[in-house]
């Protein structure tokens, strides 16, 4: 996203609370001294059709065993019939002695009872799609390029879907959540709106100047704010637990109807993540109260996208406090969108270690800062000034807790913080030195895209030169860590966002060495996805940055293709830095 100094040139910038990488290997403080003691926080109910497809779920793993099984597929599954004459069916299938369902027993029942997994999206042409937009990507000269980036722009149409007339009719069969108009899809499995997906595509979008599409995704995410008090993860019922964040499109528009009609969501959405088990107090070394957020999921259960998965990873957990312990912290690190990662273990090879929240996390207190920056931003021209001195000072006062709390001067990075123990984690913490987490991940440097730190010219070089040695930067991009843990936010994976916010704050940041680093990255960053696509004839979500063209591994499913984010990120950067008519598209030796 463009700088706040520029602020319109972004519009809805606002949350994005998922992001990031990093790296964590052992203990950053002992497990005992962490914030980790109960599990007490609140618990949003499930509904009786999550918990039958959870069922099913189990079912069908028994059925179909292990191999290539995705248990995210049975919980999109729609109802055709009404849920009790489904449970009763399904409570009278023939088992054997052990319980299990027989693959054939099985699969009759599902071609009768239930619909197929995103059939309840039907796909949808986008009103302003042009095969050629009028003054689409003027700076990419190379023919070879362009003509890429046409095939990636075409690929919104793949893309885009609404909401069936009959979700609307018969919620109770779904576990989509309807929303109002077309959305563009990650793609592959990711068959539903996703909040942290939805900037990058947006910012596509705005490349392939589909505007209405783009303001058409804004509207949805605020109807799930109006409708849930905060913008979900995804648009599934199982998402109401978790949040993310995202957004958008004022520049490009000058839109102020966009603006008065997404100021009171984007309140809500702030005060979500700034109260109650959100927000954490922290007194600095120098005896300064702080305000900061964190990760918090309303869910001490099993993901039901991913209960067959979560399940085994508490298997060894015999307690059932600890058991929701582990469930609230698996769940609050989707919340973060980066699950998972060694970042939020306390042991780098135990999944049942993540402490998400006993962390305040660098990126997330990042995107909330430009959050408050926007707010106050958009409150001004609406002509709501105390609203926008409001968020004025917020801003600056999460600012200076950035600096007190996460800024280390040795490392010239912005570091994790973890928190001491206490039952409830919610009276002020003092902070230490050694509890911030000296590991690096490519979430040190997300500050990077906040306008308020490009101010100071000696912290950004400071900044650029740490990230220059970090180990982070390989042939193909920004890796997300440097710990090989097999977890996909781990390295050797790159991701396009991670990608874009740091090119993004590199080029705006006023230093001209700091730009020329960001173009080379972009460079490489869009070579590797050229590649892969060349070979595959799709864009992947996530790439593998030790070589070009190489695609993305690990993590809990198989790598997805579509895909929303990616296309967007490759828009964005080819916008940005254009590609020179004599400059090779081809992976360079």
């Amino acid at each position: 996203m463009v700088g706040f100094s520029r602020l319109v040139s972004v519009f809805c910038t606002i949350f994005t609370s998922f992001t990031v990488l990093s790296l964590a290997t052992t203990s950053v403080a002992g497990s005992s001294d962490l914030c980790n003691s109960s599990d007490s926080g609140p618990v949003k109910p499930t509904t009786p059709l999550i918990s039958f497809l959870e069922r099913l779920q189990s079912a069908a793993l028994g059925s179909f065993g292990p191999v290539n099984f995705d248990p995210k597929l049975y919980v999109d599954l729609p109802l055709k019939h009404d849920l009790l004459s489904t449970e009763d069916a399904f409570k009278n299938l023939f088992r054997s002695v052990n319980g299990s369902v027989s693959r054939q027993k099985l699969e009759m029942f599902l071609d009768k009872y239930l619909g197929n997994a995103g059939s309840d999206l039907v796909p949808v042409e986008p009103t302003d799609y042009a095969p050629e937009p009028a003054g689409f990507l003027p700076k990419v000269e190379n023919p070879e390029v362009r003509a890429w980036a046409l095939e990636v722009h075409s690929l919104w149409r793949n893309l885009s879907r609404r909401v069936s007339g009959e979700v609307k009719k018969r919620r109770e069969r779904h576990t989509l959540l309807p929303v109002p108009g077309p959305t563009i899809v990650p793609g592959s499995r990711f068959k539903e709106t996703y909040y942290w997906d939805s900037y990058w595509i947006i910012r596509g979008l705005l490349v392939s100047k589909m505007y209405n599409t783009a303001k058409s995704i804004v509207y949805n995410l605020i109807s799930l704010i109006d409708a849930y008090g905060h913008v979900l993860n995804c648009a599934r019922t199982y998402c109401t637990n978790r949040s993310a964040m995202v957004f958008d499109i004022y520049r490009r528009t000058g839109d102020l109807e966009l603006v008065r009609r997404s100021l009171p969501s984007l309140l809500k959405e702030h005060h979500f993540w700034n109260s109650g088990i959100h927000e954490v107090t922290i007194t600095d070394a120098q005896g300064v109260r702080h305000t900061l957020s964190r990760y918090y999921a309303m869910w001490n259960k099993a993901r039901p996208e991913s209960a067959t998965i979560d399940k085994e990873t508490a298997s060894s957990i015999h307690d059932a406090s600890e058991k929701k312990y582990v469930f609230r912290q698996i769940a609050s690190t989707a919340e973060s969108g980066w699950d998972f990662s060694t970042r939020w273990m306390r042991n780098s090879s135990d999944l049942a270690t993540l402490a998400t929240t006993s962390i305040i996390p660098v990126d997330l207190n990042a995107y909330i800062l430009k959050m408050e920056t926007v707010i106050s931003f958009f409150a001004r021209i609406v002509g709501e000034n105390s609203t926008a001195v409001k968020f004025s000072r917020a801003s600056h006062s999460r600012q200076a807790a950035m600096h007190s709390i996460f800024w280390n001067p040795k490392k010239s990075q912005w570091l994790d913080y973890w928190l001491k123990a206490n039952s409830t984690c919610k009276e002020a913490h003092k902070w230490k030195s050694c509890n911030q987490n000296k590991n690096i991940f490519a979430s040190n440097f997300i500050p990077l895209w906040i306008d308020f730190f490009h101010s100071d010219n000696t912290l950004i070089e400071e900044v650029v030169q740490s990230f220059q040695s970090s180990g982070l930067l390989h042939a193909a991009g920004i890796a997300t860590s440097l710990s090989n843990s097999g977890q996909q936010w781990d390295f050797p994976n790159g991701w396009a966002p991670l990608q874009h916010l740091i090119v993004e704050g590199l080029a705006k940041s006023g230093s001209r060495k700091a730009r020329l680093l960001a173009e080379a990255i972009a460079v490489r960053w869009i070579r590797t996805n050229y590649a892969a696509y060349k070979k595959t004839g799709v864009m992947h979500e996530k790439y593998d940055v030790e070589g070009c063209g190489k695609i993305g591994g690990g993590g809990e499913y198989v790598t997805q293709t579509g895909f929303g984010w990616s296309n967007g990120v490759v828009l964005a950067f080819l916008e940005e830095f254009g590609w020179p008519r004599d400059r090779e598209i081809a992976c360079q030796k």
